[in-house]
């Protein structure tokens, strides 16, 4: 493929993208609202992904605390177990873990619905009743991730300490220890980052999957296709930017 052509090509689909997203941004505050494709939106990505989250943060809390007690053993600090924990869950693992999952789940179910309203002409049955597309396909997506993907970072963090706490209940530490060590590790700008970061890769993860899904084209194959680029894209914008929101936020400690 000519280089040239394939630079044009992605500056192109940048563009597009970027205006996608503000004009659905700008639309969350105008009428119409749409409340119910918003419920039915955030039942499917909050409510529907209560189960994967949950699994992810406890097995995840149990194994880094684990990981932590053995090596913390020899020097004999275990009591501070709680709070690495928490630390490493609520900054980066917990965030990051629950959006992938997401991602998976999600993302990839925004892309196939358009996706498939694209091929079948659906929407374009939609624009011509006049119909304005971004508000109900887009933004009712986006918002209902905005307000799902913070809340399921959360329950994973939570499930992710009461893992551990299961882990070092075995280790002779107490409740109270192990809730004590949470406040030695942890600052009150832990808490933002942990919930600054998954509603950003919300975002992310809402607006790449509709771009994707109203973008298909070529079929059934296409929507597959589709979703799948949909899904990866989502992953590695997430993992990137964690990296640099981290530094960010270190910049700002």
């Amino acid at each position: 493929m000519n280089p040239e052509r394939t630079v044009k090509w992605f500056l192109q689909e940048l563009q597009a993208f970027f205006v996608l997203s503000a004009r659905a941004v700008v639309r969350i505050f105008r009428r119409p609202w749409y409340y119910r494709e918003f419920i039915t939106q955030l039942d499917k990505m909050g409510v529907g992904s209560l189960f994967i989250v949950c699994l992810t943060g406890l097995f995840t809390g149990m194994v880094m605390a684990l990981q932590a007690l053995i090596q913390l053993k020899p020097f004999a600090a275990t009591s501070y177990v709680g709070g690495m924990v928490a630390v490493t869950m609520v900054k980066e693992l917990g965030p990051v873990l629950s959006s992938l999952m997401v991602a998976g789940r999600v993302g990839s179910s925004i892309t196939a619905e358009l996706g498939t309203m694209v091929v079948t002409e659906q929407v374009d049955a939609m624009r011509v009743e006049g119909t304005d597309i971004i508000t109900r396909l887009v933004t009712s997506r986006l918002k209902a991730m905005l307000v799902a993907m913070p809340l399921l970072a959360v329950v994973t963090d939570a499930l992710a300490l009461l893992g551990g706490y299961v882990i070092a209940s075995g280790y002779d530490i107490n409740l109270l220890m192990y809730w004590k060590s949470l406040s030695q590790f942890m600052v009150f700008q832990d808490l933002v980052e942990g919930v600054a970061k998954p509603f950003v890769f919300g975002f992310l993860i809402a607006m790449i999957g509709s771009y994707a899904g109203l973008t298909t084209s070529g079929g059934a194959e296409g929507v597959g296709a589709a979703a799948k680029r949909a899904v990866v894209v989502s992953s590695i914008m997430v993992l990137v930017c964690d990296f640099f929101m981290t530094k960010i936020f270190i910049v700002f400690r």
